[in-house]
């Protein structure tokens, strides 16, 4: 979570992305003579957006919603700080589901994220109705979420919405992974890098990011305890992408004290 904050994480969020397609007509048609009596496919699909999630952020599709987070995870992320570093963005108020702390926002609900839009020609605009717009949306998911049922729930609410029109196609999923934070592999875990830090690690029931865990965790049906050994401004995936000596040490030694106390006992 920070560079002073060694962390556990147990699972992560899923993804799943999928685009959103109004393609009423083969060409765009002059506004001046047409405006009025065709119907705008970018107009179409933004309002169709704002029927799956409004302007503050908050899901409408029940389906697209997880179910109430479990006490134990609330329980861990009661003290769980989100940004506030130096390269951190501010986090928005009043953003997302209302009611939740914004970990609970960030690593225990789905969110809904419009990731591209396209109508016309953005870059060279004309007088002219777009015939087709498209949309890459993107849904982060925690434990819980019916990701089989994902496609029809959209296609369904889509259409009592008013926009049997818009075409849904899912292209990518990943599933969420969680352990419960209760579980006894996570207390030795976390007493573990207690002994060897002075304090007890920060410990997040999964990450708002995404990885591959469902291999271990649902094809090996194991509980997953992760450790990672870098913090949230080293410009991963980016040019100078660096780990701190600090950390690096740090790591050494937490890695050490788990193997040896799995040994131990």
């Amino acid at each position: 979570m920070r560079a002073d904050l060694p962390t556990l994480f147990l699972g992560s969020r899923g993804v799943t992305q999928f685009t959103l397609t109004a393609d009423l007509r083969p060409r765009d048609h002059h506004s001046g003579n047409w405006g009025g009596v065709l119907r705008n496919a970018a107009t179409t699909l933004a309002a169709a957006i704002t029927s799956l999630v409004d302007g503050r952020g908050r899901i409408l599709v029940p389906g697209l919603r997880p179910p109430a987070i479990p006490e134990s995870v609330r329980d861990a992320l009661a003290t769980v700080p989100v940004g506030g570093g130096a390269d951190d963005p501010a986090v928005d108020e009043g953003w997302g589901e209302p009611d939740l702390t914004p970990a609970e926002r960030l690593f225990g609900w789905n969110t809904v994220e419009v990731l591209a839009f396209l109508a016309g020609t953005p870059a060279s605009p004309v007088n002219a109705i777009p015939g087709r717009a498209e949309a890459t949306l993107q849904l982060r998911s925690v434990v819980g979420t019916d990701l089989a049922r994902l496609e029809p729930a959209l296609r369904n609410h889509l259409a009592e919405h008013g926009f049997p029109m818009v075409d849904v196609a899912v292209t990518e999923s990943r599933p969420p992974t969680r352990t419960d934070p209760d579980h006894p592999w996570v207390r030795w875990a976390a007493d573990s890098v207690a002994r060897t830090t002075g304090s007890a690690p920060v410990l997040l029931p999964n990450l708002g990011g995404t990885i591959p865990n469902d291999a271990f965790a649902e094809i090996l049906d194991m509980p997953t305890i992760w450790l990672p050994h870098s913090y949230p401004a080293c410009a991963q995936h980016a040019p100078d992408e660096h780990l701190l000596a600090p950390l690096a040490r740090e790591a050494v030694a937490i890695m050490t004290g788990l193997f040896w106390d799995l040994g131990d006992k």
